[in-house]
């Protein structure tokens, strides 16, 4: 089977101070990678001339450009206009859906959706109380609702990726402190990955927390920029095996 390589990376927090770097990174990602994907907050605070900024770069990049929106692209609440933007830069936003791009002859189905905050067992949100916090569990709920049924609208494919901004596991938040974990993600995002076992999941978010971890033997990696220590990793695809590029860390774009 061809190998596929692709391009990571989450939190770049697009803003006009790190425009020229981002805009350097992207286009080495686009010589060394097939596909690039974004885990979310792409912007620093959600305002439409950052997300601008992005698709101008983006504009100009070959690859397919994948993204999910994360929270600081929520902040401002203008998500449609920032989704826009960045699709008229070229950029493919997932919202709770998914998309198939063919690489190489291969069909790579992606899933994606920013996913949310309730937590991780022996400290979980429930669906109990006041219904200002009912409402926040039922916004996981529909989270979790759309990863698996885009799952299962691309099992067929012979690649499966998950994209999201949350954590769907604790494996990868290890660093940063346990008392926050409950707003870094939730496991509930974790049970569709287990069931259907993609070939890679992706977030970002947790800025101190751990690259690589997995659920249930599904490989996990927490793409943040501040984790990486750079501003793209490198993912092969080939076989049944994923590996990572081992390079040295680089510097990132600017302020994260």
């Amino acid at each position: 089977m061809t190998c596929i390589r692709i391009a990571a990376a989450g939190d770049i927090h697009c803003c006009e101070e790190n425009r020229v770097a981002a805009a350097a990174a992207f286009a080495e990602a686009d010589r060394d990678a097939d596909l690039i994907l974004l885990a979310g907050d792409l912007t620093t605070y959600g305002e439409p001339e950052q997300a601008a900024l992005l698709a101008e770069i983006c504009a100009g990049i070959a690859a397919p450009v994948i993204a999910v929106l994360g929270n600081h692209d929520w902040h401002a609440d203008r998500c449609v206009e920032v989704t826009a933007l960045l699709e008229q830069g070229g950029v493919e936003v997932l919202h709770r859906s998914h998309t198939v791009q063919e690489i190489h002859g291969t069909e790579i189905g992606i899933v994606g959706t920013k996913g949310f905050i309730g937590g991780f067992p022996d400290s979980e949100l429930p669906d109990f109380g006041e219904p200002i916090l009912r409402q926040v569990y039922a916004c996981t709920t529909a989270e979790v609702a759309a990863l698996d049924a885009g799952l299962a609208a691309i099992a067929k494919c012979p690649r499966r990726i998950v994209l999201l901004h949350y954590a769907p596991t604790t494996s990868t938040l290890e660093g940063e402190r346990p008392v926050i974990w409950a707003f870094l993600g939730s496991s509930r995002m974790g049970v569709p990955i287990a069931r259907y076992r993609p070939d890679l999941v992706l977030h970002g978010h947790a800025h101190g927390g751990t690259f690589e971890g997995s659920i249930d033997g599904v490989p996990v990696f927490n793409v943040a920029v501040p984790v990486l220590g750079r501003d793209f990793w490198i993912f092969e695809l080939e076989g049944a095996e994923v590996t990572v590029e081992a390079e040295p860390a680089e510097p990132v774009a600017g302020p994260h």
